[in-house]
């Protein structure tokens, strides 16, 4: 089941991206009404989709997808957007598209279970400890509205957010179970901190308003390329749609952040922070859409939430497609609404460079803990040695893709000085 469904879902968004409908990488997409407009051919496209992806896919998706059971949505997105614009554009290059982005979805996930597999003969079997890679986000996921509101309006009232959010956890500690009638419901620590940062950051968001002679139309000036956008709503619902099913069934996950929860079996958390990182990508793919005319597979990300919250397949495919739908149906008013408040637009950056920053840390501090389980003493050394040896090579690894590429890189190492008698397997 979990193979045929990526299998569907990278065919579908093969041929998406083959036909200028929808790219996942947020780089690309400014790039393909160049295309679509006779500015770039078809090669030149290829090859810009070729080097802003291919990287990302082996250097952030998959050790992502490594750690945990649960693949990370980029691995699949990144690579059939390199599918899709290398096949020709037409109707024998979109069913190729079609046909390879199912069997590079097929390859994913056979791929990734023989890895794992593979791991798991060896010596020295460290995929147990992996999983500490993402421990310390599962802790500390909900700091980022205070990181948000630190970058948009300054350390004093970041940190003011940051002891309001700290007291709210507290608070749900103590009085967590609350009865009810004659059952309970319990509270999450994590999980109440981090709506009640957001709600923070909102409220300095919404408080500035431009003026009518600043406002700037984007669904008007760009009206050709929005009504591009919706002539493709059926498609891009069916693709929201199977997003966020495959999401219910814990086969994808849209971020870092829910992917490692979920595989804790925090469900609700992940839920939530699907939902802030959604609320973070609405000025980027409304702003992004109406000046291409090109959506993203996942819309506003949205559907993963969905899929989170909703963990009935067929449900959450149901309310994902209606999801999509109405994000396409609203695009102008959304746009208009980001030109009115310019203080949610810039959120939505701070937002995602807020989470951005936090999983570098988290994943540093996870990649460490996981190589020394690994191979104590060791593991902190290569994985130190590996982080500032990136930052003095120009970062050609995303910097939050270090520590969990190290702790693989720390657990084949492990085996190989097993096998020649120069490490002694932790009891």
């Amino acid at each position: 089941m979990k193979t045929l469904m990526i299998a569907i879902i990278g065919g579908l968004a093969a041929i998406l991206s083959n036909k200028g409908i929808a790219v996942f990488n947020d780089g690309l997409r400014p790039i393909m009404p160049e295309y679509l407009e006779g500015r770039m051919n078809r090669k030149e496209l290829a090859a810009t989709a070729f080097a802003m992806g291919f990287g990302l896919v082996i250097g952030f998706g998959i050790p992502f997808s490594l750690t945990t059971s649960i693949i990370l949505i980029h691995s699949i997105f990144l690579g059939t957007d390199i599918i899709g614009t290398f096949c020709p554009d037409n109707k024998k290059g979109t069913i190729a598209a079609g046909i390879i982005g199912a069997l590079y979805g097929i390859g994913l996930v056979t791929g990734l279970e023989g890895i794992v597999k593979a791991f798991e003969k060896l010596p020295v079997n460290f995929m147990e400890s992996l999983g500490d890679v993402g421990a310390p986000i599962v802790v500390s996921f909900a700091v980022f509205p205070a990181l948000a509101t630190a970058y948009q309006y300054g350390a004093k009232k970041g940190l003011l957010n940051l002891v309001i959010s700290l007291i709210a956890r507290q608070i749900a500690i103590i009085i967590s179970p609350i009865a009810i009638g004659s059952g309970e419901m319990s509270l999450n620590p994590e999980g109440m901190a981090l709506v009640v940062g957001m709600i923070i950051l909102m409220i300095y968001a919404t408080r500035g308003k431009a003026s009518e002679e600043d406002i700037v139309d984007l669904a008007s000036v760009f009206g050709e390329r929005v009504e591009r956008i919706k002539g493709n709503i059926v498609v891009l619902m069916i693709m929201g749609g199977l997003v966020a099913a495959a999401t219910s069934l814990n086969y994808i996950s849209g971020d870092p952040i829910s992917l490692n929860l979920a595989s804790e079996g925090q469900i609700t958390d992940a839920g939530f922070a699907a939902l802030a990182r959604g609320i973070g990508f609405i000025p980027l793919i409304v702003s992004t859409g109406i000046a291409t005319g090109v959506y993203g597979p996942a819309g506003m990300t949205f559907v993963f939430a969905i899929g989170l919250f909703v963990k009935n397949p067929i449900l959450s495919f149901i309310i994902g497609a209606a999801i999509i739908g109405l994000e396409i149906i609203l695009l102008g008013k959304l746009g208009h609404s980001m030109d009115k408040y310019p203080g949610i637009r810039e959120a939505g950056d701070n937002i995602r460079n807020a989470m951005s920053k936090l999983l570098e840390v988290a994943l540093l501090v996870g990649g460490m803990n996981a190589a020394n389980a690994i191979a104590p003493g060791m593991g902190f050394f290569i994985v130190a040695g590996l982080y500032i040896l990136n930052e003095i090579a120009g970062k050609p690894v995303v910097s939050m893709a270090v520590g969990p590429i190290s702790a693989i890189l720390v657990g084949i190492l492990a085996n190989l000085l097993s096998l020649i008698g120069l490490f002694n397997i932790p009891a």
